[in-house]
């Protein structure tokens, strides 16, 4: 079991890292490559992947980052690089709010993680990475999409526009109309 590594940048993938350690490279996946620079000296927080058909190393900038990961490949149906994939588009706070809000629409925005998954993190995860507030409706952003698709929007305008608002212990009114005030937007 790896907990970090510090050493420095020789190489920069598409989705990975090359970081030498005392003179040992290791190649490391990572979720965003783009943080990172040839050169710098770079300690990053390492875990190591192993199933029956990969074995490989992840690593991550910040602990947070870790954490979210770890957390994400907890719930069913979401494994390592389906995690590692979908903090590409999210930072661990962002991805923590809406976990704690039950903003599914943002969690589908992200790579690889459907409806199904999204409900899934939302009911595996909620109230375990960061204190929340428990108050509220669990299905407040389902019920604020469906009341404005009855409204005419299109459903994947109105998940963009849903998946922008991401604050735990907004009532429904209120969702809606931030939701109502990002689809006007749009339409200017």
């Amino acid at each position: 079991m790896y907990y970090s590594f510090k050493g420095i940048i020789k190489e920069i993938g598409k989705d990975s890292i090359a970081l030498d350690v005392h003179d040992v490279t290791y190649l490391l996946l990572v979720s965003r490559p783009n943080e990172f620079h040839i050169g710098e000296e770079k300690e990053v927080f390492a875990y190591e992947v192993y199933t029956q058909d990969d074995h490989y190393l992840a690593a991550f900038s910040t602990k947070l980052e870790k954490e979210a990961f770890l957390s994400l490949i907890q719930v069913k149906g979401i494994g390592p690089k389906t995690a590692l994939n979908a903090l590409k588009e999210t930072t661990p706070d962002e991805l923590f709010k809406a976990i704690s809000a039950n903003n599914t629409s943002y969690l589908k925005k992200l790579p690889g993680i459907g409806p199904k998954a999204a409900a899934q993190i939302i009911l595996d995860l909620k109230g375990k990475l960061t204190e929340t507030d428990e108050k509220g409706n669990p299905k407040q952003y389902d019920e604020v999409r469906q009341a404005l698709i009855s409204l005419g929007f299109k459903s994947k305008t109105v998940d963009d526009a849903l998946s922008k608002i991401n604050e735990p212990g907004l009532s429904n009114q209120e969702i809606l109309k931030l939701a109502l005030r990002s689809l006007r937007k749009g339409v200017e």
